[in-house]
């Protein structure tokens, strides 16, 4: 918790403790006077029986008090809050590699189930784009609110053929999202890139511009050729963590479609959020009115004040 003025919060505070200080002084004095009473066993049974509340009320009456202290301060917390015009871009491989069946039906068209899983996952108001790559990466979809010009790039997705270039996939990604707002990469790959611009260097860049990258391994590792290469379909989730660290992202590996969409469906939900200060003032303030309020309502219905 931050506070926009916290010179005030600091004296309403001090305030504050001094307030609930001489309540306690008063309270103590009290019961001092109350021991001039001749029958002291008497007194003892009825104080005993109701310490507990008033010292329940007095606590109860000292929180209100500092609760709305620090109103008076402008406190404001972080949270996440939802976004309504963010801007997305899913980078979707379409290497040779996307070809291997160990995710069924095929690697690619598991990725597109997922794609589509994260787009309905994702909030109504964000601008999603798609981006495929191999060998080189291009724009299958530009940023868009529609939905349903999403789904039909998804469904005009080209078959797997050629390398790998990760990095020209998140350089391309980078030019086509705003100068500002909130920005997402998603990139979903199950290779090693063997192609193009450094892939560590454009995450680099996209984390300088305070864009995150979160990385998907898709694939079993287990050992596959690439169809129509004698090359094995591996990952390389070392260098994926990498990506998504350096940009301040998160790395997830789906070794099965069901995972992948499950995965996807949850970035879709968090990229939807972004933690921002909230001024909190007003709650503060009316939490400690509520708090100060019952306590006198109880201490007035039990004939004792805090």
């Amino acid at each position: 918790m931050t506070f926009d003025h916290p010179a005030r919060a600091g004296l309403a505070l001090l305030v504050a403790a001094a307030l609930n200080a001489a309540l306690t002084w008063l309270a103590r004095r009290k019961r001092a006077s109350e021991l001039t009473y001749s029958n002291l066993a008497f007194l003892n049974q009825a104080t005993d029986s109701g310490r507990w509340v008033h010292t329940a009320l007095l606590a109860s009456w000292c929180v209100g008090a500092l609760l709305l202290a620090t109103a008076i301060g402008g406190p404001r917390v972080t949270l996440p809050t939802l976004v309504r015009d963010g801007s997305v871009v899913l980078c979707i491989d379409t290497s040779g590699s996307m070809a291997s069946t160990d995710v069924a039906p095929t690697r690619i068209q598991a990725a597109i189930g997922a794609a589509r899983a994260f787009v309905r996952a994702t909030a109504g108001g964000s601008r999603i784009g798609i981006i495929a790559f191999s060998t080189q990466a291009a724009v299958a979809q530009p940023l868009t609110a529609d939905r349903a010009a999403l789904d039909a790039a998804l469904d005009a997705f080209p078959a797997p053929n050629g390398a790998t270039a990760i990095g020209d996939a998140l350089a391309l990604a980078a030019q086509n999202l705003p100068p500002k707002g909130h920005r997402v990469v998603v990139l979903i790959t199950d290779g090693v890139n063997n192609r193009g611009t450094d892939p560590m260097a454009a995450a680099q860049a996209l984390g300088a511009q305070h864009i995150p990258v979160y990385t998907v391994g898709i694939g079993t590792n287990s050992g596959d050729i690439i169809p129509g290469t004698s090359e094995e379909a591996s990952i390389d989730e070392d260098a994926l963590r990498a990506y998504a660290q350096v940009s301040g992202g998160q790395y997830a590996r789906a070794d099965s479609a069901d995972t992948l969409r499950s995965v996807l469906s949850q970035l879709g939900r968090v990229t939807s959020f972004e933690w921002k200060k909230v001024d909190a003032g007003l709650d503060v303030a009316i939490g400690g009115g509520v708090v100060m309020l019952a306590a006198f309502v109880a201490g007035f219905a039990l004939g004792r004040f805090p």
